[in-house]
């Protein structure tokens, strides 16, 4: 584990109202995921107003949640995280996939169906069959098309065909919206990807996290910033497991993809989600900064 990179990130949310409004309560995805190639060493929360009430539980995808309960009346909320992780990598184009999964289409066993039933099955309809066919432009007509291959190529062909556009709205864009548009955000692409490939019967979920890069520090890769989270895929195959590809940065595996939480659909993975009560021109607005730096430079 000797020389694996250390990295200090610190993700603020800032919540802000025009007059003080009551605070219900709030989720925060808290505390990244813990496996073989990612070692959380150090966590800590700051919560304004003082919260009332934290509780740390672990949902139904097995995240790190935050129950939080601020004081109110409030004019604002804010959460600050702290994390220092140890991340090893993960070789994920070196990984040997099980014979059956070398080539397109394969079958899951059925134990694995069983256990992947929520990430097979797509979140959209595809009424018109739209995304079927997009997604069955990567398998090779005629020949052999590799399972791992196929995925790589979509990676490859969102990256460098789509736009990428910052949006700072909450929500995101159908694979739909995606596909016709031709841009999106980070979260966009990931969730056009997976609905791409779950129509293919490959087991896919969404993540949410952070990016590191050398060039984000200085500024020589366009159409992404350090001051917000980061979005993209795993998808699981027999004998490699979950394997993440991000197709905003053309990224397979890798140590500068650093997950926190995974579940179905961007919506159900949301860094902070809660509730308020007020008008609605109360609403001034809100405001996130991540920092994502090696400890070593």
């Amino acid at each position: 584990m000797r020389g694996m990179p250390v990295f200090d990130i610190t993700h603020t949310t800032h919540y802000r109202y025009a007059q003080p409004v009551m605070l219900g309560l709030h989720q925060v995805l808290f505390r990244p995921r813990d496996s073989h190639d990612l070692r959380v060493l150090a966590t800590s929360m700051e919560v304004t107003p003082e919260p009332l009430d934290v509780r740390l539980i672990q949902d139904a995808y097995s995240n790190s949640v935050a129950l939080v309960q601020p004081q109110s009346p409030a004019a604002e909320f804010k959460v600050v995280c702290h994390y220092s992780v140890e991340h090893t990598g993960t070789r994920a184009l070196d990984f040997a996939l099980d014979p059956r999964a070398q080539s397109y289409p394969f079958a899951y066993e059925a134990e694995e169906r069983i256990a992947l039933a929520h990430y097979l099955q797509p979140y959209y309809d595809d009424p018109d069959g739209s995304l079927m066919a997009w997604a069955q432009g990567f398998v090779a007509p005629t020949g052999n098309t590799g399972a791992r291959e196929l995925l790589v190529a979509m990676t490859q062909f969102i990256r460098n065909t789509f736009q990428y556009r910052a949006r700072y709205d909450e929500g995101v864009q159908t694979p739909y919206d995606t596909l016709r548009w031709q841009s999106g955000t980070c979260r966009d692409f990931a969730t056009l990807m997976i609905e791409a490939v779950r129509q293919l019967d490959y087991a896919a979920r969404f993540v949410s996290g952070y990016l590191y890069m050398p060039s984000l520090d200085d500024g020589s890769l366009p159409g992404f910033s350090l001051g917000s989270t980061h979005a993209w895929l795993q998808v699981y195959l027999p004998s490699a497991g979950w394997i993440p590809f991000d197709p905003t940065n053309n990224l397979v595996g890798g140590s500068d993809l650093i997950r926190v939480g995974v579940a179905r659909h961007a919506s159900l993975a949301s860094p902070v989600r809660g509730s308020w009560y007020g008008n609605a021109s109360d609403y001034l607005g809100m405001d996130v900064d991540v920092q994502v730096r090696n400890a070593a430079s």
